[in-house]
């Protein structure tokens, strides 16, 4: 939001130590995004007059004019030198006083100013137009001065355009600092300084007209659903001459960067920003019947009604969207977002409905998301228009709007107010209490209790004396939703006292250390394990799109449905991932897009899936990681291998050793069971009945999904289950002292049979004495095997801990295994 210092000034003393201000208020919770020195953009632009306009001789409506600019233009001799500047306008005459952009300028709009030649005269400079210069909508002349006007001047200097702008980064739960009176009461807070507010006087300057017909007697009012529209009033002003606004309005809308429209839209704009208050102005006379009366209906749009709105856009509403509208005409406005145009305010105006309401913020945001119109009245009322007061708006509206555009306010027989008002939903104050001793020694200060209690008043609550004297009774104002509780009023309190001169304390308690939990232990073992195995880390977008694991090819079995956004940033990110592998492709597609061969990258992170019956979704924590390309670039004397599932499963070990996981074991997934992994290369991971996660190489058609090459691999494991299995620390185990025997046995087994299978046999019937078993070969040969078959070698190695093993031992340790296995497997021993 944009705050003029000028305007803020009128209704409190704003330092004139400008850093120092904006530094308070980045402490107090206000951001500062950028000041703006105003008179910086009307460089080059100064008044000027008239001394020659000449017919163009290749032109029958332009104009060759000499232009006198003062000093601002010197000649070779120093002395000050006309422009000759070309000019389409037909409003002027020699003599007259005018704007000037010279060369160099830069206009509102980006127009920038440069020498140029005009149908083959030469022009250096141009003469500007109000809508030009950013003070207006008349486009059909020049901007002509009073005579009276010196020459020479800077426009900004002119006009009184010395401003410092400040563009304000309010936080959401702050609707009340939208607004220049908003803001004034939160000055007034951080420097215990009074404020002024307007609106009181401004109020009171409306006057009725009661010898026009009263409004309530052509006005009718209904609000459908009191959750999607808690309050709305209408005002009529006849008799309105629609046209330029007065000066000082256009120069407090064009300081904080809002175009001059007409003396009515301007009113609503000025109040806006003034009070926070959006308003819409209709044309009455296009919301009435035929029989003379205007029936004004808030309800929820139909599916598929149509409206065209404001800027020109025919757009399709949906049910779940709130519209202004009228039984014959249907939809004339988008409630909270943006008027028809059917039904807007034009030069031919006469009579205006002025609406003033409020509606439910989370519709509204919905509305204008969706629509893609984020307007400044949907940014109020997404984050919330106080109820409270909207007549009083209103009525500063109304008698504004008669002052500037000549019109009178029809008075209601129902009331002394002039206004037709449903409000069928109030909002109620919160009445709190302030518990003083416990709050003092929450902050770890000794804040006083008078500055207590004047804080508290400046920023709006009431505040009484309890029984209790270190308690007192608080209520917190309507325009402030964001203080619902006693905490919230601490926090407020605190911010404006200084959290910087709270003294730092350690904290109390005997005996007490900090400790790493046994989640964070797991965490930094992840993360240590994962660089050690030649990851980097990474993150990604939490948000996806609703087909990314379709487009994965990831079965959803067990996972849940999607949690979808109320007020997603796009339609590609409008639900939560159930899934991190998605981004870590998405990753490497455009690391490999940009020349990156090798890429290695994990990621810890929340999914979501949706928890029926329940608000919250069910979160749960996931370790993914991918691998493309290779460990190493390509040497002179070596080229190195490609990643591939071993590489993968090999990262997944490391860590599974490094966490002490008993009982890993990996069990092959079938391309039913694992469609977004390449068959014969995908494995799960388990300890026990206990499901890890998954590790395995990207299909191809998935990675093309996202736009990268395969060969991709890639894992996810459940970072919950891993905590949960894993140990704090790996047994203990001697350094062997006794010898070990080796012997190498090879079993032909049919294809069927996996290693996992041969190795849990030979694990159980080896007993004590086998300590190891290696895989070092397998061999197919359908001549000396057999079709269907594969011969498996391994190295299997006995050792006792206690002596030396007696080759008895062995030879019978080693045909009780043998025999086990082959009955087992089937296996044939292979000579």
């Amino acid at each position: 939001m944009k705050v003029s210092l000028k305007w803020l000034n009128e209704y409190v003393e704003v330092p004139t130590d400008i850093k120092a201000f904006c530094d308070k208020l980045d402490l107090t919770g206000t951001g500062v995004e950028g000041v703006e020195t105003l008179g910086a953009t009307f460089d080059h632009v100064v008044t000027a007059k008239v001394l020659k306009k000449e017919h163009h001789p290749d032109s029958d409506h332009m104009w060759v004019c000499s232009v006198d600019v003062g000093e601002q233009n010197l000649g070779k001799d120093g002395k000050p030198e006309p422009l000759q500047i070309v000019c389409g306008a037909q409003n002027f005459n020699e003599g007259d006083h005018i704007v000037t952009a010279m060369v160099g300028a830069e206009l509102p709009g980006d127009v920038k100013i440069k020498k140029s030649k005009l149908r083959g005269v030469a022009s250096c400079g141009m003469n500007c137009s109000a809508r030009e210069l950013g003070f207006g909508s008349d486009h059909s002349g020049i901007m002509i001065l009073p005579e009276d006007a010196p020459v020479g001047v800077p426009f900004a200097e002119y006009v009184g355009l010395t401003d410092t702008v400040l563009d304000l980064e309010i936080t959401p739960n702050r609707p009340d600092s939208l607004s220049i009176a908003g803001l004034a009461r939160e000055v007034g807070a951080m420097y215990r300084r009074d404020w002024k507010d307007p609106l009181p006087e401004m109020a009171a300057k409306l006057q009725l007209d009661a010898s026009a017909t009263p409004i309530d007697e052509e006005v009718k009012i209904t609000i459908d659903d009191a959750v999607r529209c808690p309050r709305y009033t209408a005002r009529v002003i006849r008799g309105c001459k629609v046209g330029p606004s007065p000066d000082w309005m256009v120069e407090r809308l064009s300081a904080i960067g809002q175009r001059s429209i007409n003396n009515i839209v301007d009113v609503t704009n000025y109040i806006l920003f003034l009070f926070g208050q959006p308003l819409h102005a209709f044309d009455l006379d296009k919301l009435k019947n035929a029989d003379g009366h205007a029936h004004i209906v808030v309800r929820a749009a139909q599916d598929g009604e149509p409206l065209t709105t404001l800027d020109g856009e025919k757009r399709t509403l949906t049910s779940d969207m709130t519209v202004i509208s009228t039984p014959e005409r249907g939809a004339v406005a988008l409630a909270g977002v943006m008027g028809g145009l059917d039904t807007e305010v034009t030069d031919e105006t006469v009579d205006i409905l002025l609406e003033a309401a409020t509606f439910e913020a989370g519709r509204t945001s919905r509305t204008s998301r969706n629509l893609g119109l984020i307007s400044e009245s949907s940014m109020r009322y997404e984050r919330g228009v106080d109820d409270h007061d909207i007549d009083v708006r209103s009525a500063a509206a109304a008698a504004l709007i008669a002052e500037v555009a000549g019109g009178t306010v029809s008075a209601c027989s129902a009331n002394d107010l002039g206004i037709i008002d449903q409000w069928p939903l109030v909002s109620e104050e919160a009445h709190l209490k302030f518990r003083i001793p416990r709050f003092c020694g929450m902050m770890g200060a000794q804040i006083p209790r008078e500055f207590i209690v004047e804080i508290l008043e400046r920023l709006g609550c009431k505040v009484s004396d309890s029984a209790d004297p270190d308690v007192l009774d608080v209520v917190s104002p309507t325009f402030r939703p964001d203080l619902p509780r006693e905490i919230d009023l601490y926090e407020e309190v605190l911010r404006l006292y200084g959290m910087d001169l709270i003294p730092e304390t350690l904290p109390g308690g005997r005996g007490r250390f900090g400790v790493r939990s046994h989640m964070e232990h797991v965490l930094a073992t992840i993360n240590r394990t994962m660089c050690a195995s030649g990851l980097n880390e990474t993150m990604t977008y939490s948000f996806a799109e609703p087909t990314e694991l379709d487009r994965l090819r990831m079965p959803k079995d067990g996972l849940g449905d999607a949690v979808e956004l109320i007020n997603p940033m796009n339609a590609d990110q409008s639900v939560m991932r159930q899934s991190i592998i998605p981004g870590l492709l998405r990753s490497v597609a455009h690391n490999q897009a940009r020349g990156v061969k090798n890429i290695q990258l994990y990621e810890q992170g929340m999914v979501f899936y949706a928890h029926e019956g329940k608000k919250q979704p069910k979160e749960r924590r996931k370790l993914a990681g991918v691998m493309a390309g290779a460990f190493a670039d390509a040497g002179w004397n070596q080229q190195p291998a490609a990643f591939d599932f071993f590489d993968g499963k090999g990262a997944v070990e490391n860590l599974m050793r490094e966490l002490a996981i008993p009982k890993v074991r990996y069990k092959a997934l079938s391309a039913d069971e694992a469609p977004h992994l390449q068959p014969g290369r995908a494995a799960q991971v388990l300890t026990g009945g206990t499901v890890l996660g998954w590790v395995g190489e990207v299909h191809p058609l998935a990675c093309s999904a996202y736009d990268a090459q395969a060969p991709v691999v890639a894992f996810e494991l459940d970072v919950d289950a891993l905590a949960k299995a894993a140990r704090p620390a790996r047994d203990y185990v001697d350094v062997p002292t006794f010898p070990a025997v080796s012997i190498d046995q090879a079993f032909v087994v049919d294809e069927s049979v996996t290693h996992e299978r041969l190795e849990q046999c030979m694990t159980s019937a080896g007993g004590k004495l086998l300590s190891d078993v290696r895989l070092f070969d397998v061999y197919r040969d359908e001549e000396r095997i057999g079709a269907g078959k594969k011969s498996m070698a391994y190295a299997l190695t006995y050792r006792a801990a206690d002596r030396t093993l007696t080759s008895e031992e062995v030879d019978k340790a080693h045909a009780k295994l043998v025999k086990k296995v082959c009955g087992a497997t089937g296996a044939e021993v292979r000579g």
